[in-house]
């Protein structure tokens, strides 16, 4: 895959279409929270259907500069949005390699805490159409266990004890997500358009009970997938398996 940044902070990852050079649709994948980026092979699979497809890091995440969710992470996607609408052409980093994109359809895939990511990204109107598979929908219902997936306490050590200098997480960032209204998708409920959007769950998410997220959709009138098993879904998996349901959401 390619590298690009974006705003000069955000690192990402591309491929363009497999075939078609001047294709016009765009895929950005989100990922969830903590996670090694490892969706590159989904990306090699967008791209074959016709997509550019973009993998970033959050704002200071991995490779990208910044501090994790100084400010919420959708703004990362929207500015990525942007620059891909007032450019022809991008630069590759490492060979400088050049591009030409007419980005005019912008899709957004994200899961987990991506899914929440995908969910607000789809409040934005250059967003044409928004997958959230097993999206954190509002953090103030996650129970104790699921909001920090560890029986460490502290789950900014528990961060730091296991990823390092991976996610530059203070503290109080992450105490602002149980605010109500910081990344909060349930906060920003009534603003999205339930016809841009597709949530898939499962049943028996050990994490993110499903009943919060049917809850949401029930009220947002968003269309919701439900499975009875598949515990906490994988991105790629779901993809894959439900492509075809997904393109025709997409194109319609």
């Amino acid at each position: 895959m390619y590298r690009i940044r974006f705003k000069k902070e955000i690192v990402c990852e591309f491929l363009p279409p497999e075939t078609k050079k001047s294709g016009n649709k765009v895929i950005i994948l989100c990922d969830g929270m903590p996670s090694v980026p490892k969706k590159q092979k989904l990306a090699e699979f967008l791209s074959s259907k016709e997509y550019w497809v973009f993998y970033p890091r959050y704002r200071g995440a991995w490779e990208s500069d910044g501090i994790f969710l100084q400010k919420s992470p959708h703004l990362d996607i929207l500015d990525i949005v942007q620059e891909l609408s007032e450019t022809k052409e991008i630069v590759e980093n490492s060979f400088y390699k050049k591009f030409k994109i007419s980005a005019k359809e912008f899709f957004v895939i994200g899961g987990s805490f991506g899914g929440a990511v995908a969910l607000l990204s789809s409040l934005d109107p250059r967003v044409k159409k928004v997958i959230a598979n097993c999206p954190v929908v509002d953090w103030a219902l996650l129970p104790e266990e699921e909001k920090t997936e560890t029986a460490n306490p502290n789950y900014v050590d528990y961060i730091k004890d296991t990823f390092g200098n991976a996610y530059r997480l203070p503290e109080k960032n992450w105490k602002k997500l149980y605010s109500g209204k910081f990344f909060n998708p349930s906060f920003y409920s009534e603003k999205m358009d339930p016809s841009k959007i597709r949530i898939f769950h499962a049943e028996d998410d050990p994490y993110i009970p499903y009943k919060i997220v049917q809850e949401f959709s029930q009220r947002t009138k968003i269309s919701l997938k439900l499975f009875k098993k598949g515990g906490h879904l994988s991105t790629d998996s779901i993809v894959r398996k439900q492509w075809n349901t997904i393109h025709k959401f997409f194109i319609s």
